[in-house]
């Protein structure tokens, strides 16, 4: 008995040391990466955008009534574009005075902060390029990295930004100081490990051009390639699915949205439409978390969005979905 107990004190004390190394690793390897710095662009636009020439003509407005009506055709975009397209709330709340993105203990608590104009803002004051890194780059003001999906957003214009920008400039301001992120044991060995990829490592570039102008909104493909930036992020690149990088533990692998048989192939237009807006399946089976988290913003899209999605996904190549 006494041989047991202490070949099992000697393996119990192997193990702690072993754990011990590995959180020792981890811990200073994740800070090393988290206090890299990123070099990107410098770029600007007016917030809101103007009048076109022809908008102020065929308003028959100048000067001061342009700039006004400007500033509210931008609110309007912005606001269907956080409340059909990008998903905005998700991180950070409803009053976007701050959410959650991940509360587990192993892992960490990371919230959404707060990005209205109220005290505890972290957006109060952002240049058009300080939006630009945070948002398209994953980059910090600071230069160092953020954890926000950045690169879900690569497609969108300068507009669409400025707009939602707009936008969010508009709202009551809240009142709310949101802590910085935390990573638990678990957390700091995934992002040492790369298990828990930061934006500003996925996206290959951050001097590339980005699109002033959205496409034109119609059921074509090139509309729907712009519409569907925002499903890689979980759908991967190529749209044929799997895991989902960086993803909650208890969700399950995305869907292949592609043509392939593993995919969509046999669905038609009112298939997709039904599985975004009411959460079902054409075999009548539920979708589940996190793609039912998009159905509040799947029925605030425009015929002519989930058309133009639904031309594009049909246009993709077919894929397997990866093992």
């Amino acid at each position: 008995m006494k041989v047991a107990l202490k070949a099992f004190s000697v393996v119990l004390g192997v193990l702690l040391l072993v754990v011990g190394g590995v959180y020792a690793w981890a811990h200073v390897a994740s800070g090393r990466i988290l206090s890299r710095t990123f070099e990107a662009h410098e770029i600007d636009f007016p917030i809101p955008f103007p009048l076109t020439e022809e908008e102020a003509a065929q308003a028959s407005v100048t000067g001061a009534d342009a700039a006004r009506l400007a500033l509210e055709r931008a609110r309007e975009r912005g606001s269907h574009l956080v409340e059909a397209r990008y998903a905005c709330t998700e991180c950070h709340g409803a009053n976007f005075g701050g959410g959650v993105m991940i509360d587990a203990a192993p892992i960490g608590r990371l919230l959404g902060p707060n990005i209205t104009t109220g005290r505890g803002s972290r957006t109060l004051d952002y240049s058009p390029s300080d939006w630009d890194r945070i948002v398209r780059h994953g980059i910090l003001p600071d230069g160092t990295p953020a954890t926000m999906p950045s690169e879900d957003f690569q497609l969108m214009s300068d507009r669409e930004l400025s707009d939602i920008v707009a936008y969010l400039r508009s709202l009551p301001p809240v009142d709310n100081e949101v802590p910085e992120p935390s990573f638990g044991p678990m957390g700091k060995f995934l992002i040492a490990t790369g298990e828990l990829p930061l934006s500003a490592d996925v996206i290959g570039s951050h001097d590339s051009t980005h699109r002033r102008m959205a496409p034109v909104a119609r059921v074509d493909v090139e509309f729907g390639q712009h519409l569907a930036g925002i499903c890689t992020g979980c759908h991967g690149q190529n749209l044929a699915g799997g895991t989902i990088p960086g993803g909650d533990p208890s969700w399950v692998p995305a869907r292949n949205i592609t043509p392939h048989a593993d995919g969509l192939a046999g669905w038609t237009y009112e298939d997709l439409r039904r599985a975004m807006t009411e959460g079902v399946r054409p075999d009548g089976t539920d979708l589940k978390v996190p793609m039912t988290l998009m159905q509040p913003y799947a029925q605030r899209m425009t015929d002519i969005e989930m058309q133009a999605l639904w031309a594009y996904l049909q246009s993709v190549p077919a894929a397997a979905t990866p093992e």
